[in-house]
């Protein structure tokens, strides 16, 4: 009887930790004013994207932008230090397009008409987005943290998600950076 309590109390203990932990290299912390969202990165899906956003996160490019475009059940975007959905980092990123699929939590750079056009824009999916898939770059999932991905102030759909006063990014780190 106690080798039975013992494995079941096994069991319950090792199904209530994650299986695998996060690689703190290829985590990020986003952090917003309701708290920390955890991005996981998926260098072996878009290498070149997830390199580019982590020395982004290194030089504090992220820190304290605007969520400038929030359309409620779409996604918000944010990454674009002047706020207008122009601005970038300068540098434009190869199109790395997978078979992902955009879900609820999934991190994809932003772009413009030009597949090579995405720079430091993201957004994260509210909700599956089915018509994005094949056409931008995933590079993450939100793995922790999305119920303060849904509490960002949105824009309106009449105003193409466009925020008037946005909340702001606090930082974006590399997890193997933070102490």
């Amino acid at each position: 009887m106690l080798k039975r309590i013992l494995l079941v109390l096994a069991f319950v203990v090792g199904a209530s930790t994650p299986a695998l932990a996060l690689d703190p290299e290829n985590t990020l912390y986003l952090d917003l004013k309701n708290g920390r969202v955890v991005i996981e990165l998926l260098p072996q899906v878009a290498p070149k994207t997830v390199a580019r956003m982590k020395e982004l996160a290194r030089q504090g490019f992220f820190d304290g932008t605007p969520i400038h475009r929030v359309i409620p059940g779409f996604m918000a975007q944010m990454g674009d230090p002047t706020g207008t959905g122009t601005g970038g980092s300068g540098q434009n990123l190869q199109a790395e397009f997978s078979t992902l699929r955009h879900e609820r939590g999934t991190v994809s750079m932003a772009r413009a008409a030009s597949l090579d056009s995405a720079d430091s824009q993201f957004f994260i999916c509210f909700a599956p987005a089915p018509f994005l898939d094949g056409k931008y770059t995933i590079w993450g999932r939100v793995v922790d943290g999305m119920q303060f991905v849904d509490r960002i102030k949105a824009g309106t759909e009449e105003d193409n998600g466009t925020v008037l006063l946005p909340d702001h990014i606090k930082t974006v780190k590399v997890a193997a950076d933070v102490q």
